[in-house]
């Protein structure tokens, strides 16, 4: 069983920048592939980034791509969404997810444990 809380959420002007966290407790970390995911209201939760088990691969949506990053700390059990250029249609709930299988997948369906999410508003 993994444990995932995020944090970093909030409200922040277009253009601006936050940074989320997801704190991962319980099972090794380091043994997951962990991804990022958003869904705002009214529509289905969508793919934001992912990265694989060791940090080394890399995969984001288009629609954030040059924007965000994702990057992880595994002797922290941390994962990091860094966000840039927000734009107010970034505003969702953020939630992370890992995958033990290890593989960096985009669908919801890939990953088995899921976080609380936290808010992150764009104002214009």
């Amino acid at each position: 069983q993994v444990q995932l809380v995020e944090s970093g959420g909030g409200l922040v002007q277009a253009g601006g920048s936050l940074r989320l966290s997801c704190a991962a407790s319980g099972r090794t970390f380091s043994s997951y592939a962990m991804g990022w995911f958003r869904q705002a209201p009214g529509k289905e939760r969508e793919f934001v980034a992912a990265i694989s088990w060791s940090g080394g691969n890399t995969y984001y949506a288009d629609s954030v791509k040059g924007r965000f990053t994702i990057s992880r700390d595994n002797a922290k059990n941390t994962v990091y969404l860094q966000m840039n250029s927000l734009k107010p249609e970034d505003t969702a709930v953020y939630y992370c997810a890992a995958d033990y299988s290890g593989g960096v997948g985009a669908r919801v369906g890939d990953y088995d444990y899921w976080g609380q999410g936290t808010q992150v508003t764009v104002s214009s």
